[in-house]
């Protein structure tokens, strides 16, 4: 797992190891399914232990009114609903999805170039 990728988050954001894993774990797996997996693959070059990370979010979706709002509306909604599933989980509110972004996309972009970051910041628009 990239211990360097997870260290800037506690530190920029004060949320917990388990956290920051499980958090970028659920924006790495909104990117894979939003991206070919070329781009991805490119995006993933920048993330040491990527597999790690995927395997540390949280089960998306669910039951309960977040899980139906998801199936309800689909496409961008239904992805936020999903994250914002998976950050409860965590025990973070959805508003933290936005404060995950900067830095992960920081990370990708120190890592993996200016193209990789703008394949990964192109996928959290869509």
């Amino acid at each position: 797992m990239s211990t360097e990728l997870i260290s800037a988050l506690t530190s920029q954001l004060g949320v917990t190891g388990q956290q920051a894993s499980g958090g970028a774990g659920l924006l790495m797996k909104l990117a894979r399914e939003r991206l070919s997996s070329g781009d991805f693959q490119q995006v993933a070059a920048a993330i040491p232990g990527l597999d790690g990370l995927l395997k540390a979010a949280p089960a998306a979706g669910g039951g309960g009114v977040m899980g139906m709002l998801s199936k309800a509306v689909g496409g961008n909604a239904g992805d936020l609903a999903q994250l914002a599933s998976g950050f409860s989980k965590l025990g973070l509110n959805a508003g933290m999805i936005q404060k995950f972004i900067p830095v992960i996309m920081g990370y990708v972009q120190q890592h993996g170039g200016v193209a990789a970051a703008g394949i990964l910041q192109n996928a959290m628009k869509k």
